[in-house]
């Protein structure tokens, strides 16, 4: 039997060619992503293929949050050829739990072929960035914990020497707690205070990226409490939350004590963060370091009282709003326990057009659009330093300011 058109078969056998030599591929390439909603137990999100024909060293899967994002509008990606049994067209890659982001993660897999290799779309490091086109296959939805559940908890130092502030983040404003006393199993007794809230949106981000799809994402509230009246020197427990949000889990602290003949204190600058996957920026794999030994220190002694001052350059994000979720949960083991100050650098306020720029100043472009909005919103120092971000954005704080903690006075000054 002959097909009625003869030239049929060879140009549709043309068209599957064509198609493998774009970097599509067939249609039963699956991809899937587990677990589909992340325990607080679970650390690993594990991403799986199959049936993909003719497989490249340069396909790779993307990680999206939210979902509806733009398959250019990536977070990262990683390169298939991370698993040993890429070029049989299946595979596995691993990532260590993420940050919470208010929204699902997705995955996504494409080609990239070698001829669309280019160096005019390129990341911090001048190598090139995927182009988002030809998408193969698409995970379901990974959820990675509640978004109305209280995250990235630290605490800071307030004006008073019986005071301390909690900050943290949730996916909506409603109302918010901080409960505290001395006794960890009786929180019965202990005290509850209120917290104020604030967020900030993409149209006070100062320019690009920070204002851009590519790198903004929902910030969430950030809610802000205080606790009064501790006595010094003492161990004091707290949760923060809500009954109808959820609950932090319970933390501890040693209160401020200014008689104190000693004073113990981690000082350092320009730590920023590491995200486990490729990206725009270049991140820093040995802030994990710099976690892991100020944690053994601060478990080395014991009950007494301690204080961090990461002076200038916080989380390195440039802009990418999600790489300070990254930082905040990175911090969080040290921060939700030990009062964790800081002072802005150029990697938070610089761009050419801050209101604020001395006669000497050659203000550049480290802070990525960001004219440090999200790191005056995400922290709040002693005193009252603001200054006007000129866009009708929040004020810009924590710019200079002082406190007492033992033997010496400690000033923290803009870089």
């Amino acid at each position: 039997m002959h097909p009625e058109n003869p030239h049929l078969i060879p140009f549709l056998l043309f068209l599957a060619v064509a198609a493998l030599a774009a970097g599509e591929a067939a249609a039963d390439t699956t991809l899937s992503a587990s677990p589909a909603k992340l325990s607080p137990s679970d650390g690993q999100i594990k991403i799986r293929w199959a049936g993909l024909p003719a497989p490249d060293g340069l396909d790779y899967v993307a990680i999206y949050s939210p979902p509806s994002s733009r398959d250019k509008d990536f977070l990262g990606y990683l390169f298939l050829n991370g698993s040993a049994s890429w070029r049989d067209g299946h595979g596995e890659l691993s990532l260590p739990r993420l940050p919470t982001l208010r929204a699902p993660y997705q995955f996504r897999l494409f080609r990239w072929p070698a001829n669309e290799y280019s160096y005019h779309h390129i990341d911090h490091d001048r190598n090139p960035l995927p182009h988002g086109k030809h998408r193969v296959a698409v995970s379901g939805d990974v959820t990675v914990g509640d978004p109305a559940r209280p995250q990235q908890v630290h605490l800071s130092f307030a004006d008073g020497v019986d005071e301390m502030r909690v900050m943290f983040l949730c996916g909506d404003g409603g109302k918010r707690v901080v409960r505290y006393g001395l006794e960890k199993d009786d929180d019965k007794g202990w005290k509850e205070v209120g917290t104020e809230v604030r967020t900030y949106e993409q149209k006070h981000m100062c320019d690009w990226p920070a204002n851009h799809s590519i790198a903004w994402r929902d910030p969430g509230f950030v809610f802000d409490g205080l606790m009064t009246g501790l006595e010094p020197g003492r161990k004091y427990f707290y949760k923060v939350g809500s009954d109808t949000g959820g609950w932090s889990k319970t933390y501890s602290f040693i209160s401020r004590d200014s008689e104190a003949n000693e004073t113990n204190a981690f000082l350092f600058g320009d730590m920023g963060t590491y995200v486990p996957y490729n990206t725009y920026i270049r991140t820093q794999a040995e802030s994990l370091s710099t976690v892991k030994w100020i944690l053994r220190d601060i478990e080395a002694l014991g009950d007494k009282p301690a204080f961090i001052s990461h002076i200038g350059d916080i989380s390195y994000a440039r802009g990418y709003s999600w790489v300070w979720d990254h930082f905040f949960s990175q911090i969080e083991p040290i921060a939700a326990n030990t009062p964790y100050h800081v002072c802005i650098g150029n990697h938070e306020y610089d761009w050419p057009l801050q209101p604020w720029k001395p006669s000497w100043a050659t203000y550049g472009k480290d802070g990525g659009g960001e004219c440090g909005i999200p790191y005056s919103v995400k922290f709040r120092m002693p005193g009252n330093s603001v200054l006007p971000t000129g866009n009708g954005g929040p004020d810009t704080r924590n710019l200079y300011y002082s406190f007492d903690s033992g033997p010496p006075s400690h000033v923290h000054l803009k870089r």
